[in-house]
């Protein structure tokens, strides 16, 4: 920590998804922000932060309590390496989590091994909405679970231009849909309903100038025989005046009630019979990102430096998740359920 008592953190990677992570941690006065490296020293330098191309000088110069990384899943392994080997004690990771499921584990193992906490940038479950939908489901607002669906529709992959505003990497991705997008989910459902058993899934490619799936179902099994239903297309849109709130529209059934999730990230509940519902979350406000759940993942990482408070989504079992993905896109490519086994 600084000779203040701040936490000092550097980032690395300054393109378009970084701005909402040093926004984030701007508003941090506990935080310190000692560095910013990308391989384009200009956008490094735009962050307003003291700037570097190269990694192991700002470790050096920097001696950050946290590094963030903030770039594609290529570059993690390297980044990762590099901040164990100079002693960095707290990683976050942007998701997707490294190249494959081998790399992943390797990683998360590597870290473990030198005592690193290894975090991954999974911030859909802290998105306020799913944090009080799990509030709701652990009162038993809807009596037994027993169903839920979420329709992702962002309406931001239409023609030969889709996401080359934003993130053009997209268009190359062989995998897309569910390593980039539904990964979020799979995730935020473990975090609601716990591990699946079995997954299917049916996916497919609508924009002939991607790489990648954008389209399709997974299917998630329960060990009590519940499922969820994750339906995503991202030609098709939903009623939102901003698209990427919550990027769609949900429901989670039970046996006493009913909670609905609109694309302005409230939550209604309504109970069995009737035709009214009762408003559990109003209308989500926040102009950036997601609810500002950038900003609530990196408190969290924040409060376990500082108190040792345990972590959400360390590496180690975030290997779950991209165990379930690998499921995912094998029922694909044969057509077929998948079992998973409990874990």
């Amino acid at each position: 920590m600084s000779a203040a008592g701040r936490i000092r953190v550097a980032c690395l990677g300054a393109g378009y998804f970084a701005q909402f992570h040093y926004d984030s941690w701007s508003r941090m006065p506990e935080v310190e922000l000692v560095g910013a490296c990308d391989h384009d020293l200009v956008k490094a330098a735009a962050t307003g932060v003291p700037a570097y191309d190269d990694l192991g000088q700002m470790l050096d110069e920097t001696a950050p309590d946290i590094l963030d990384i903030i770039l594609p899943s290529e570059a993690h392994a390297t980044a990762i390496e590099t901040a164990t080997s100079h002693g960095v004690s707290t990683i976050i990771c942007q998701k997707p989590f490294c190249r494959a499921l081998a790399e992943a584990r390797h990683m998360a193992h590597r870290a473990e091994a030198a005592g690193v906490a290894l975090v991954v940038h999974e911030n859909f479950r802290f998105q306020p909405w799913y944090r009080a939908i799990k509030a709701a489901l652990d009162s038993a607002a809807i009596g037994i679970f027993h169903q839920a669906t979420f329709r992702l529709r962002p309406g931001d992959g239409r023609g030969p231009k889709a996401y080359l505003d934003r993130q053009p990497y997209f268009q190359k991705m062989p995998r897309f849909l569910v390593h980039e997008t539904a990964v979020h989910w799979i995730d935020t459902f473990r975090y609601l309903f716990g591990n699946p058993i079995s997954v299917y899934a049916d996916l497919r490619k609508l924009n002939p100038v991607i790489a990648g799936e954008d389209a399709g179902y997974i299917i998630f099994e329960y060990p009590k025989g519940q499922r969820a239903i994750f339906d995503g297309n991202r030609h098709l849109d939903h009623a939102a005046d901003n698209l990427r709130r919550t990027m769609g529209e949900g429901l989670i059934e039970g046996t006493s009630g009913v909670m609905s999730l609109t694309g302005d990230g409230a939550i209604q509940l309504r109970a069995r019979g009737a035709l009214e519902g009762i408003e559990l979350l109003a209308a989500n406000t926040w102009s950036g990102f997601g609810g500002d759940c950038v900003h609530a993942l990196q408190r969290h990482v924040v409060a376990h430096v500082m108190t040792g408070a345990a972590l959400e989504n360390t590496a180690e079992s975030y290997l779950r998740v991209l165990e379930i993905e690998e499921a995912v896109y094998a029922s694909a490519e044969q057509g077929r359920k998948i079992e998973l086994g409990v874990s």
